[in-house]
């Protein structure tokens, strides 16, 4: 019988030097856009590179930010291509589900990037650049983060459509890091806007 972390392979081969290389993007890519992006929101770093545009500045993040998901995205399907697969798996239900996650996953991504638009998406709101009001509608109305949890339903739903333990496992730590991303980002945001409204009401005082 197999050890789960033994040298043989169970569950989860952690022998692989791709499984620990794809958690570490996992975990790498929440790290770089909040710290970058709280930079630019202190210092102005990616304003200042293009000569005060901040626009530009936003969208070299979001192409900064959509790159490392692709090549975190290639990463992830790379280790699971090496790991064992489990029967209980490979069952028509775990194929279903699976197929099920990808599809409901991916409508809560989509629609939220078609929502909040490039600079909605990509921490716009770090540049100055905020939006009129708050988006309350679908995909919003299911949740308050779609984009991260349509993500790890995908993450998921890839796990269980190649039958592989190991995918669960970084899925896991998907969840995890997405957790945690949003303990930072929310209530940042939340100030961002906070401090617009007061300089909003401060200003009809005295216009008044």
């Amino acid at each position: 019988m197999t050890s789960f972390l033994g040298n043989n392979r169970g569950l989860v081969d952690f022998n692989q030097k791709i499984l620990a290389i794809a958690a570490a993007s996992i975990a790498f890519n929440p790290i770089f856009w909040n710290t970058v992006a709280r930079q630019e929101y202190h210092n102005k770093i990616l304003t200042r590179l293009f000569n005060g545009n901040s626009r530009l500045g936003c969208y070299f993040l979001a192409v900064a930010i959509f790159s490392l998901g692709i090549f975190r995205d290639f990463l992830y399907e790379r280790a699971l291509r090496s790991q064992p697969t489990h029967p209980l798996l490979l069952t028509p239900a775990s194929t279903y589900t699976a197929y099920a996650l990808l599809a409901c996953g991916n409508t809560l991504v989509l629609s939220s990037m078609w929502a909040l638009g490039i600079t909605g998406t990509y921490l716009g709101d770090y540049f100055g650049i905020l939006m009129d009001k708050m988006v309350t509608g679908f995909p919003f109305n299911i949740c308050s983060a779609p984009m991260y949890y349509g993500s790890t339903m995908s993450f998921l739903g890839t796990a269980l459509l190649w039958g592989k333990p190991a995918g669960i496992l970084l899925t896991a730590e998907v969840f995890v890091v997405y957790l945690l991303a949003l303990r930072f980002e929310d209530p940042f945001t939340a100030g961002i806007y906070a401090k617009r409204e007061r300089e909003r009401s401060q200003k009809g005082k005295k216009s008044s």
